[in-house]
């Protein structure tokens, strides 16, 4: 390995390690509780496709499986040191759907949205990766500040009432140190589909921080 690839797997790593941190560096962002009915459930976003959709109308009979993303996030696109985790999401969806969920991925990157996190930009993204499920623009991030969504990605699991019953990560598989795989989502949606109980309900969102415009 050359010098000057060495030194850009160092800073790639880096990078992985800064954006991972840096959710957790502002305090006014304060997650939901678990237990409790989601707010905004009514509030209007608009798709890919310039329709408009609400979280309440989407859900499916045991819930709705949120997951707030992006365009260029390592922990989303993936990266030298790790796959990224879009590289699931059409396999969630289809995992969500078999156990009565439905799956909607959410941009409140506000701050990209004349760059990197355009409606154009998305719609490049959604066809080139395929996504089968509904992206939708949060303006001004505002379902992101009502969610108290931190991360590029952040998941939110939801059961038929619109409820929060499983937040943070979708896998630990961002962790090179891990001793196991931890499928902490789809345990979730799994245990609910079956009426049991969901035994890890909250785990830290791993990611880039979500892009917010300072108000």
């Amino acid at each position: 390995m050359s010098f000057t690839n060495t030194i850009k797997n160092t800073l790639a790593g880096l990078s992985l390690l800064i954006s991972t941190l840096s959710f957790s560096q502002d305090p006014e962002i304060k997650t939901l509780p678990l237990g409790e009915r989601v707010p905004m459930i009514q509030h209007q976003m608009e798709s890919l496709d310039g329709k408009t959709y609400n979280l309440e109308a989407m859900s499916g009979t045991n819930g709705l499986l949120v997951v707030f993303s992006c365009n260029t996030c390592p922990f989303v696109i993936g990266s030298d040191h790790f796959e990224g985790w879009e590289k699931q999401y059409n396999d969630l969806k289809k995992f969500a759907e078999a156990n009565g969920f439905k799956m909607v991925l959410i941009n409140s990157n506000e701050a990209k949205r004349d760059s990197d996190d355009s409606p154009e930009a998305m719609k490049k993204r959604a066809a080139e990766k395929g996504y089968s499920m509904p992206y939708l623009i949060d303006k001004n991030s505002e379902l992101a500040d009502a969610f108290g969504a931190r991360t590029t990605p952040h998941v939110y699991l939801l059961n038929e009432k619109m409820e929060l019953i499983y937040t943070g990560a979708i896998d630990n598989k961002v962790d090179g140190k891990r001793t196991s795989d931890e499928n902490y989502l789809k345990d979730a949606i799994e245990a609910k589909a079956n009426n049991k109980e969901i035994k890890t309900t909250s785990t830290p969102p791993r990611g880039c921080s979500i892009k917010r415009v300072k108000k």
